[in-house]
């Protein structure tokens, strides 16, 4: 599973989200949503698997982070994705163009 089919959950989406603010405990995450603690350990998990969020220990909670590297794969998905549309809408542009062309010289005769 890549980074994006992970973010396609929307409570991981927002989970990531929110570690985007700040830094936030297991506990403060669960807060924001109508499931259970395990359900979120379960997302966190998948997220962490994915190398989305990282976590270390402090006293006797888990905290998490956003690590942004991750989001690399996303960014690099979404500049192949800005590339081809730029190309089939520069070659809409010269179709168009010449189509307007051509009426233009066909109305000059």
């Amino acid at each position: 599973m890549s980074a994006l089919a992970a973010l396609a959950d929307p409570v991981r989406a927002k989970i990531v989200e929110m570690l985007a603010e700040r830094d936030r405990s297991a506990g403060e995450i669960g807060e924001h949503f109508p499931i259970s603690q395990p359900a979120i350990s379960r997302h966190l998990r998948v997220l962490r698997s994915h190398r989305l969020v990282t976590s270390r220990g402090v006293a006797q909670r888990r905290v998490y982070s956003l690590d942004p590297s991750a989001l690399d794969e996303i960014d690099d998905w979404v500049a192949r994705c800005r590339r081809i549309w730029s190309r089939r809408f520069n070659a809409l542009e010269r179709h168009l163009d010449a189509v307007a062309a051509k009426k233009s010289r066909g109305g000059q005769k």
